[in-house]
């Protein structure tokens, strides 16, 4: 594991360009690191090399208000981060990439906003819908449900 200092106000966006140096594969992963999930990793890169795309969103359905995605033939023909009105599909965080995604990407930029929306401008922004678990943990409150959880031994994302 390779920690990279990437700046107190770098947008999510510059966080990830400022680790190309250190990757040596073309196709790599990454997560906004804020849920718990059980995406089944070998199953959305292998969706994202048959589809020959810059990047792959895993989507995953929620209550919760996130990012909202609009597929169409496994392609993101849509994407808003937090709207006003609710959606069944949000951003589930969890994505695979190829180097080309730096392409989109400045040092400062928030992936969220315009890197996504030319993404999907140029149809390279691909889908993998996981229906299994996704927990947030952006709250104390969600602390403490996925502690519960995990205490209980009924913890569905640990799959290990």
């Amino acid at each position: 594991v390779l920690l990279v200092e990437t700046g107190l106000t770098t947008g999510t966006g510059g966080r990830f360009k400022r680790i190309a140096k250190y990757l040596t594969e073309d196709t790599f992963l990454a997560t906004y690191g804020d849920s718990l999930s059980d995406v089944p990793i070998d199953r959305i890169i292998e969706h994202h090399r048959k589809l020959g795309v810059v990047a792959t969103m895993c989507v995953m359905s929620s209550s919760q208000r996130f990012g909202v995605v609009r597929i169409a033939n496994d392609k993101v023909v849509k994407f808003e981060e937090k709207p006003k009105t609710g959606s069944d599909l949000i951003n589930g965080g969890f994505f695979v990439f190829n180097r080309k995604i730096f392409d989109y990407l400045d040092d400062q930029c928030v992936f969220e906003k315009e890197p996504l929306a030319r993404l999907v401008a140029d149809r390279q922004l691909a889908a993998y819908h996981h229906l299994g678990c996704h927990r947030a943990m952006d709250t104390l409150r969600d602390v403490q449900a996925l502690n519960e959880e995990w205490n209980s031994g009924q913890a569905p994302w640990k799959t290990w």
